[in-house]
């Protein structure tokens, strides 16, 4: 069976923003021209963190990558790549065998600053040089600016971290999300509030937006479990979603949880997959003297997001 051809992205796409889009675009464009699958090339971890040393939180996991390639750049197909693996390749190994023999690229696309093989010998002059070589299209996309700053992962994780999420958003081109099964709660967001609550970890490794409460939005994504019929999703809903250690609660424990109240639903979402999109924060983090003054300013935060989203 012959191997479908393929125009390939190459980078870590962490957050997939308006920087990779210019890439995931053009990939899609060559894909059209030349009969190919678009394609999207990325590591299971962070190369920083794994050639630095240092902890590099990710913005996205790399399901929330996958997604959002597919569904804001038409990219139909991912390859996720073990970076281990990868940084023991030979760099013309990783062109003309991986990409070429293996992937099938009829055609790459990668950024300014992308590196490859061991050491991170390969570099975009190299990958032209030897793509030419191959007879493979290469285009090689310079940075892209917004504001007169460079879009960057980097840029995009300070702003998360300060809690910055619309100008975070700006440079995103999409808000900030944060995808995972709801887990169980402790039953006061609906008892003490009358809102359901979707209760949510931050995945290991995975950046914590700035403590504190945001107007945000929940998707309930389709499930396809095995034991039952098809679970359609739904949304957007609006929500109001602390983030951080609740310490106004009396058993916390100390523990970094997503909470978010639903403010139009009503019914059970436990182990379900949802995607949290983090729009606004409305205020910082703070104990209350007591569940009834949390209660009370949480509808407060309620109205707000509702007046954020138009109603």
């Amino acid at each position: 069976m012959s191997k479908p051809k393929r125009v390939i992205a190459l980078g870590f796409f962490d957050g997939v923003h308006l920087g990779h889009g210019a890439l995931l675009r053009r990939v899609e464009e060559a894909a059209d021209r030349l009969g190919a699958v678009p394609c999207a090339f990325t590591f299971d971890k962070s190369p920083t963190a794994v050639i630095t040393g240092q902890n590099v939180p990710l913005l996205s996991t790399v399901d929330d990558r996958v997604r959002l390639m597919r569904e804001g750049y038409g990219i139909q197909e991912v390859v996720v790549a073990s970076f281990d693996a990868m940084q023991r390749m030979a760099w013309e190994d990783f062109v003309s065998k991986y990409l070429a023999e293996e992937l099938g690229a009829v055609h790459v696309v990668a950024g300014h600053d992308f590196h490859f093989g061991y050491m991170g010998q390969g570099n975009p002059a190299r990958l032209k040089e030897r793509c030419a070589q191959l007879g493979l299209g290469c285009d090689v996309i310079q940075k892209v600016e917004r504001d007169g700053i460079t879009i960057s992962s980097t840029y995009i994780r300070t702003l998360v971290a300060q809690g910055e999420m619309e100008r975070a958003a700006q440079f995103l081109g999409h808000p900030h999300i944060l995808t995972q099964q709801v887990g169980h709660g402790k039953g006061i967001g609906h008892s003490t509030l009358g809102f359901p609550t979707v209760n949510l970890r931050v995945p290991e490794g995975v950046i914590v937006p700035a403590f504190g409460v945001y107007a945000a939005r929940v998707w309930v994504l389709p499930d396809y479990p095995d034991h039952r019929p098809r679970i359609p999703g739904g949304g957007p809903y609006t929500a109001v979603t602390n983030v951080g250690v609740r310490p106004t609660v009396e058993d916390n424990d100390g523990r970094v949880t997503v909470e978010g109240f639903m403010l139009d639903f009503d019914g059970d979402l436990y182990g379900r997959q949802i995607r949290m999109e983090f729009h606004k924060r409305l205020r910082g983090e703070r104990k209350f003297p007591s569940m009834a003054a949390l209660a009370e300013e949480i509808r407060r935060n309620a109205d707000q997001a509702r007046d954020y989203f138009g109603g």
